[in-house]
């Protein structure tokens, strides 16, 4: 048995800023994906995930049935006889490997499942992101619910506002243009939960909420404006400021040998440096108005070109 194939995502803006309302922009990204299968010789690997599936089954059975419902017997009976999720998805980088998980399950074994394939009115966006939210909190503790519903739609969303999402059209790569977004390769894995409990701890702090509103949110927002323009000039002005608040306010998130490097970005205007998911590991992402000086700069790293300008 082999299920359909689910792709990772990245979100290129509004990570920590969507908790509280900030637009956000999230693609598909193609390079890495995962999907249920079944084998006769399961490796190491499958009988982990097979492991972290069984407590899945028992989380989703109490999930409110108002909300979904799923055929939870023959879930059971799969992952009895050994189901896992084969993933290329690196975990703890922040392109959403829990989200696929949670897409092919329930692309699989939900009931009266909204398909990708309807009309997808705003009042199904929601209700597929409150469902995922549901479901993939059992992995992260708070989830949102985009990275599965990225994964499960496959297309570019846009975050207007919690309550106001939309899929969206972003403008097409110009492969010859020197403009990119990358990913950088911290080469340590990051784990949401401790990220995300920081930051909801510093939002105890007036100062720390004013700084979102004025600076992170604002910023945040101009850049998903921009990228959606297609006003590149714009854009990196905007991104420079996004990542000039990050460096400052975002420290814990950002691994500490990176700190320089971030800055050093910000100073020769080579490149720009962002979390990519919530931080401490994974991916960082990368903006560049030219990505031959980036990837010089950065020799050292491993670099994955994920969008031309």
């Amino acid at each position: 048995m082999k299920g359909p194939l689910f792709y990772s995502k990245i979100l290129l803006f509004g990570e920590y800023g969507i908790i509280k309302d900030s637009k956000g922009l999230s693609i598909p990204y193609n390079f890495y994906n995962g999907a249920l299968k079944m084998d006769e010789n399961p490796s190491e690997e499958a009988i982990k995930s097979n492991k972290s599936l069984k407590g899945f089954v028992d989380y989703l059975s109490n999930i409110d049935a108002e909300l979904v419902s799923f055929d939870i017997d023959v879930l059971q009976k799969h992952v009895d006889k050994g189901m896992y999720f084969d993933s290329s998805i690196p975990q703890g980088y922040g392109v959403g490997s829990s989200g696929a998980l949670v897409a092919a399950i329930y692309d699989k074994y939900a009931q009266d499942k909204i398909t990708v394939l309807e009309n997808l009115t705003r009042e199904k966006l929601l209700k597929l992101k409150s469902i995922f939210s549901e479901m993939e909190s059992f992995f992260h503790g708070k989830s949102s619910g985009l990275d599965p519903l990225n994964s499960y739609l496959s297309i570019p969303i846009l975050i207007n506002s919690k309550d106001n999402i939309e899929a969206t059209g972003i403008p097409s790569q110009k492969s010859e243009g020197k403009g990119a977004v990358f990913l950088l390769d911290s080469g340590i894995t990051g784990e949401t939960a401790p990220m995300v409990h920081i930051f909801m701890e510093n939002m105890k702090q007036e100062g720390f909420r004013k700084m979102l509103k004025d600076q992170f949110i604002k910023h945040t927002d101009a850049c998903v404006d921009d990228f959606l323009k297609g006003d590149i000039k714009s854009l990196f002005s905007n991104t420079k400021q996004l990542s000039k608040v990050v460096l400052n306010h975002f420290k814990p998130m950002i691994p500490k040998q990176f700190h320089e490097l971030w800055k050093k970005g910000i100073e020769t205007n080579e490149y720009y440096l962002k979390l990519c998911g919530s931080g401490g590991g994974g991916y960082i992402l990368g903006f560049t108005e030219n990505i031959d000086v980036a990837q010089k700069s950065l020799k050292d790293y491993k670099l994955e070109v994920v969008y031309n300008f």
